[in-house]
């Protein structure tokens, strides 16, 4: 379960960003992890609890948004969010596009005190 180190990277990122800014507590954490970033929601939502453990990120409520992958069509220029990862423009049948979202792994915000 690779979510795991995921996990305790990113709450190292956090403890770090917490120190330094002397956050006294943490409500939220929302994250977002794109359909093509090879992490799962359910396994990270399971893991960052237990890399979160002794922080004080250990009493914060965890969001995570799933980000659909979006294409851009390097021959029509359409801009198409896929429910599927079919890289195929649906305007124009071109499979030369640009994934231009999708791929993220990111903390989108952090409510603190």
């Amino acid at each position: 379960m690779h979510e795991l180190s995921l996990a305790q990277s990113m709450v190292s990122e956090l403890v770090s960003y917490i120190e330094k800014n002397n956050v006294k507590k943490v409500h939220q954490v929302t994250i977002v992890i794109g359909k093509l970033s090879g992490a799962e929601k359910e396994p990270f939502e399971f893991a960052f609890p237990i890399a979160a453990e002794g922080t004080l990120l250990e009493t914060a409520e965890l969001v995570v948004e799933i980000q659909k992958v979006v294409i851009l069509c390097n021959e029509c220029r359409s801009e198409t969010t896929l429910d599927m990862p079919l890289m195929k423009c649906p305007s124009c049948s071109s499979r030369s596009v640009k994934i231009i979202k999708g791929k993220e792994f990111i903390i989108k915000s952090m409510e603190i005190e």
